[in-house]
């Protein structure tokens, strides 16, 4: 019995955890919510219970905010509505896995009820979030540390990163828990100590928000960002290409900015299927104001001699007053871009799964920054601004960073607003601002401390006009990336374990 309410509690717990991100703002409840799951591995009585009650926190944290999942895969996706329940419960269960296996190391690694498992929690916990960032292409959404984006412990992110700012929370949540459990003992001592030691991590956040890590590159920068508001539906119907191509023609026409920026797949075709007059068009806009025009559509490569299969490019190709150039993205969406373990599943995916364009190829890992109306733009396409220490690369080279997506595909969702978010934890790790043109919003002008200065409607057409400076400098995260935040939550776990088994050496 008090196992069954120790999974519901956790499971529940989950779910509160979402109102931390956008677009609810509560970024103090990971803190108080991870405390609770860390009070509940704390008296796990087995590594597997503690797997369970981790695994349950992680269904209702992934159930409650990113199940819109399903609606890329059932609405746009055209897969039957029991599969796509079965895969977006697979695709939860998968990634609250990584919860359960740092809940399972944790209480493996110390001993019940100790304070070195609230330790090891909070490190496990942090190297969990690491991990899941990576296997499987990754998906690091609604890492605890995108909470606090415009809060004090944000100020870790220019050290490093998001999981640093994690590494924050998940240690403030074990003090909490480690002084309330003092506190009933009444040991005043310990009770101070976490305290001491919760304030300065909250007011050492705090002070590093307020240091400049980079400066004005230049004057500012007119920019035009582009929103189309195509319906997901007819976004990819060749009946429709010509009144999207007249509605992208018409929004540039009505732009200010020197760097006009059109979202990802602006133009859902091949970049030779593009007529010359079309590009001579927009091409006139941006030279006129001494600018340049950044366009999202496909590149179309047939096989070389001895390879398989044709290689299909989602891409961002410049055209004004500078040379032409092309981004072509890198990290692509697993079943949406690209289908891991093509030979084994290949054949099923295609036959559930109805998506444009589902297996493209990444572009080369040595992309740089494409020179745009006198800035150094690093691009980034649709869930690449997840990746921080991938967006580094172009760092600090890159004056400014851009990023075009479509989050059409999950409609009126959490998806929108925890994307933006994403880009703002972007902004902030960089030092740099960050301007997002998407398809039916969020478009937005991100500063470089990740503050939002201005977005356009949800669901609507228009230009989202404004002025920003390009930056330059680099940010401890720029030249160190996740190391500093995954060889602190080593050393925490180290800490612990040695602790523990000091502990259980001793007599008596």
């Amino acid at each position: 019995m008090r196992a069954a309410v120790a999974l519901a509690a956790s499971l529940l717990l989950g779910v509160a955890t979402v109102a931390g991100f956008a677009p609810f703002g509560f970024s103090a409840l990971p803190v108080l919510t991870l405390a609770a799951l860390f009070a509940l591995w704390r008296r796990a009585a087995t590594p597997r219970a503690a797997a369970w009650i981790g695994f349950a926190f992680g269904a209702g944290l992934f159930g409650a905010g990113a199940s819109w999942v399903y609606i890329a895969l059932a609405k746009f996706g055209g897969m039957e509505g029991v599969l796509a329940v079965l895969a977006t419960a697979f695709f939860c269960s998968y990634y609250s896995f990584f919860l359960a296996a740092a809940g399972w190391l944790a209480a493996r690694l110390t001993r019940k009820g100790s304070g070195e498992r609230l330790a090891a929690a909070a490190a496990c916990w942090t190297l969990g979030e690491w991990l899941r960032s990576s296997f499987f292409s990754g998906f690091p959404w609604l890492s605890a540390g995108y909470a606090q984006t415009q809060a004090p412990l944000a100020g870790y992110a220019p050290l490093g990163g998001v999981f640093l700012v994690s590494f924050a929370i998940a240690l403030s949540a074990a003090l909490l828990v480690h002084a309330a459990r003092a506190l009933r003992a009444r040991q005043w001592a310990p009770v101070a100590l976490a305290a001491a030691v919760f304030a300065a991590l909250w007011i050492g956040g705090a002070a590093l928000r307020a240091v400049e890590w980079s400066r004005p590159a230049g004057d500012s920068l007119a920019v035009s960002l582009v929103q189309g508001n195509v319906e997901q539906e007819l976004k990819f119907d060749p009946n429709y290409r010509h009144q999207t191509l007249a509605i992208y023609a018409d929004l540039v026409t009505q732009t200010k900015g020197r760097l006009i920026v059109l979202p990802e797949s602006a133009l859902p075709m091949f970049a030779d299927e593009v007529s010359a007059e079309y590009v001579a068009r927009l091409r006139a806009v941006a030279q006129a104001r001494n600018g340049d025009l950044m366009l999202g559509l496909f590149f179309f490569e047939p096989r070389a001699a001895g390879e398989d299969e044709d290689r299909y490019f989602n891409s961002v190709v410049s055209i004004g007053t500078a040379p032409t150039q092309t981004y072509r993205k890198r990290h692509l969406v697993p079943f949406g871009e690209a289908i891991p373990a093509k030979p084994l599943v290949g054949w099923f995916i295609r036959r559930v799964l109805h998506i444009p364009l589902a297996d493209q190829t990444p572009g080369s890992d040595d992309q740089r920054p494409l020179e745009l109306a006198g800035e150094r733009v690093a691009v980034n396409i649709c869930y690449e601004d997840a990746f921080g220490n991938e967006l580094a690369r172009e760092l600090p080279e890159a004056t400014l960073l851009v990023n075009v997506t479509n989050d059409a595909w999950y409609g009126r969702s959490l998806a929108a607003e925890q994307h933006e978010q994403i880009a703002a934890m972007r902004a902030v790790e960089t030092s740099r601002p960050m301007l997002r043109a998407t398809n039916t919003g969020i478009t937005s002008i991100i500063d470089h401390r990740g503050a939002e200065l201005s977005r356009l409607p949800w669901f609507t057409r228009g230009v989202l006009e404004g002025a920003i400076a390009g930056r330059s400098g680099a940010t401890p995260f720029v030249r160190v990336g996740n190391a500093l935040a995954v060889l602190a939550a080593l050393a925490l776990l180290g800490a612990s374990v040695a602790s523990a088994r000091r502990h259980s050496t001793e007599p008596g």
